[in-house]
């Protein structure tokens, strides 16, 4: 029985070593554009599990050769315990389908090959189809969804013989062969317990280089589009940190680094529940923030007290996953709002001076070119601050090599349309193309004291800008 082979082999080396284990996590994610992110999702893991612990963080984003780069550092290391966070399935600009499946794989492999270690995979990424990344990656152990409560937990089993192992929620391992997959829990993560992050693990270089940092000040999406993994990742119910402790985060994470000069709202809709969004605004005018902001927004419950709310306490600017400019695809894609919803946020944000970029999905299942252009048609008579403009990929194209085959003949004559267009749209980016999306523009724009999103600056600089120097 796999599971109590390695419970075995820690139980060797905790006699040898003394009582606590030590532990490797290991942040997997090399993307750098639009902008590096620091790991904050497996900052906050390793905050929650418990300090008798030796935790030490291996970043990868950065080396030249992550595979040797991580070898080595495991090798030195000889952890008890590694854990790697897996934070997408597909790069983030849609291209490349298979190229994170296949580096994870080659993760897991590298890690097997330089210490004795089990290998406990997480992170959103995993949490999408954990079933089949168990199967096609073959950790030892997986965590799905929420992890401050299900790692220490597993942490504590391993440390005590294996015993507990099949009460752990939404846990998946090997036993005899088989994978075995324990039910999610009952409930989600009280986010009131959430303990603070130590940025000081953190690579000076997402510093030095882009200078943004990240907050999450809640947890749960009860909206039900069709495509989203928010759900699947944070359950639907939702649960909202104090806007004291936001904040209070916020200014820790800015005394400890005072480079940052931009936090990312990372909740799936920070305006949802509209109260709370509301009540951390006023928290940060409260206490006289000065740093610029940015977040995603729906145009569910927008409204201008919310957008005047959020221009006083600093934001910067506003990204809405409006994805398509017609009714009929909306409704299919149970997004829950209309096109002139979507003019209405468009109309509050400027009114309220903050800018607005809105994320659009052409060609989702069963959309026609007809579709595709009217979508086109509504975005340049909107008008927004700026645009971001994906081709659909499914999730499980990455599985799938014949469904991929299927649907890129319907991408490329997508593609082919967008290209044609390119020159028509000067402020909109579209990152499968390189099109407002590569590097070197990203780096100038940079070198020019320009912060945030890089797409707040393609009509050139926001006129409105806080950060203090």
């Amino acid at each position: 029985m796999l599971v109590f082979h390695w419970v075995n082999t820690l139980n060797s080396q905790i006699s040898e070593k003394g009582a606590d284990l030590k532990i490797a996590f290991v942040s997997g994610n090399r993307e750098t554009l639009p902008n590096a992110v620091i790991p904050i999702g497996l900052l906050y893991i390793m905050s929650s599990t418990p300090d008798c612990h030796e935790k030490v963080l291996i970043d990868v984003c950065f080396d030249d050769d992550p595979h040797a780069a991580l070898r080595d550092k495991l090798q030195a290391l000889q952890p008890d315990l590694v854990a790697i966070s897996m934070r997408n399935i597909q790069n983030n600009d849609y291209s490349g389908l298979s190229d994170n499946l296949a580096y994870y794989a080659a993760l897991i492999k590298t890690s097997k090959a330089a210490c004795p270690a089990p290998v406990v995979l997480g992170g959103s990424g995993f949490s999408v189809m954990p079933r089949e990344l168990m199967e096609r990656l073959e950790p030892d152990y997986g965590v799905s969804g929420e992890g401050e409560n299900a790692f220490p937990q597993l942490v504590s089993a391993l440390d005590d013989g294996g015993n507990g192992i099949d009460t752990i929620g939404a846990l998946y391992y090997w036993q005899d062969g088989a994978l075995v997959i324990n039910p999610r829990p009952p409930e989600f993560l009280d986010m009131t317990t959430l303990a603070f992050p130590d940025r000081s693990l953190v690579d000076d270089y997402y510093y030095e280089e882009w200078g943004i940092d990240s907050v999450q000040t809640k947890r749960g999406c009860p909206l039900r589009c069709d495509y989203c993994t928010y759900p699947i990742i944070e359950g639907r119910k939702g649960r909202v940190r104090t806007p004291e402790s936001v904040v209070d985060e916020m200014y820790e994470a800015l005394d400890a680094r005072p480079e940052i000069n931009h936090f990312f709202i990372v909740d799936s809709v920070f305006n949802l529940p509209k109260s709370h969004a509301k009540n951390v605004c006023r928290e940060l005018i409260r206490r006289k923030w000065r740093t610029n902001w940015t977040c995603y927004a729906n145009p569910l419950g927008f409204d201008e007290e919310f957008a005047q709310l959020a221009y006083e306490s600093g934001c910067a600017g506003m990204e809405i996953g409006s994805d398509s400019g017609c009714d009929h695809v909306l409704q299919k894609l149970r997004k829950g709002f209309t096109v002139e919803h979507i003019r209405r946020l468009h109309d509050i944000c400027s009114n309220a001076g903050v800018p607005d970029c809105h994320t659009f999905i052409l060609g989702t299942q069963g959309e026609t070119m007809d579709d595709v252009r009217q979508t086109i048609d509504f975005i340049v008579d909107l008008d927004p601050h700026s645009a971001i403009l994906m081709v659909w990929v499914d999730d499980y194209e990455t599985l799938d090599p014949k469904l991929r085959k299927q649907r890129m003949i319907f991408r490329d004559e997508i593609n082919t349309m967008l290209v044609d267009h390119q020159h028509d749209f000067p402020h909109w980016s579209m990152p499968g193309l390189g099109i407002n999306f590569d590097e070197d523009l990203f780096r100038a724009l940079r070198r020019t004291g320009r912060h945030g999103p890089i797409w707040q600056h393609l009509r050139g600089p926001i006129e409105r800008n806080i950060q203090t120097a």
